[in-house]
């Protein structure tokens, strides 16, 4: 009999397990931002996973699976309805290469995502203890949210007197906050200084040429690898940014045909 319970309960489990992962249709995105103001400069800024869901208080990592590869992300910014995810994770999960080396493009792509724990993704944190870090002067809406209850970032953040999350102005240095008492964090300079910030720039590599580039005004650091054409699968469909782009191509030729001949 209870051989049979504990079989029961294994069944039930595995069948939970698998309810929890769901399928998305995962689209390459270049530029880091996160709506909840975690700073780029501290963070794995090629593993971050834009979703339209609003930003949690716990569930912040994801992994996410294409023929065998598996990445974790950071889930700390909202779509407008896609889910977008790092370019350089998608072309990794569909090529097996970074980016920078072998860049690659395509449409939304089929893959398997569920929510992972927040251990899951410390290596994609870089502060001290793993902490989430925000913006002294732009998370606390949110951060506030999070501390108003039992909650993983309410137990694991840190924040810094950066403003943005690409980390262009602002002071890089730790900040305390005496929550509940106040609800505005003491610094060690000026709150919210917009002083330029230089020392830890934060980079998006670009889509197509795998340009390593400054996220704060677009200029090339390094140039990406030999681009390579995306292995031909069913899992693939229109819809991501090169799909759209020609589009926007054909169209225009077709109009200047029209007008060039008369049609």
């Amino acid at each position: 009999m209870r051989c049979t319970i504990r079989f029961l309960f294994s069944l039930l489990a595995a069948s939970t397990a698998r309810a929890a992962k769901k399928t998305i249709w995962a689209t390459p995105h270049e530029s880091y931002s996160s709506s909840v103001g975690v700073l780029g400069c501290k963070v794995d800024t090629n593993r971050i996973a834009y979703w339209p869901d609003s930003v949690d208080c716990n569930n912040i990592c994801v992994s996410l699976s294409y023929e065998g590869r598996t990445v974790h992300l950071l889930r700390i910014d909202q779509s407008e309805g896609a889910h977008d995810v790092s370019y350089d994770a998608w072309n990794y999960l569909v090529t097996g290469y970074s980016a920078t080396e072998k860049p690659t493009t395509g449409g939304a792509t089929a893959m398997e995502y569920e929510d992972a724990d927040p251990s899951a993704c410390a290596d994609l944190i870089h502060t001290d203890d793993n902490k989430l870090p925000l913006s002294a002067s732009n998370s606390m809406n949110f951060l506030a949210s999070c501390l108003s209850r039992d909650t993983w970032v309410g137990k694991n953040y840190v924040l810094y007197n950066i403003l943005d999350p690409v980390c262009s102005w602002g002071s890089d240095e730790v900040c305390n906050l005496d929550w509940p008492t106040a609800n505005q964090a003491n610094c060690p300079t000026q709150l919210g200084n917009p002083s330029v910030l230089t020392d830890n720039p934060v980079y998006n590599i670009q889509y197509m040429t795998g340009n390593k580039i400054l996220a704060s005004n677009g200029q090339v650091v390094a140039n990406g690898g030999a681009s390579v054409s995306p292995p031909l699968n069913l899992n693939q469909k229109s819809g991501g940014r090169m799909a759209r782009g020609d589009a926007a191509v054909v169209l225009a030729m077709s109009l200047t045909y029209w007008v060039l001949w008369g049609v």
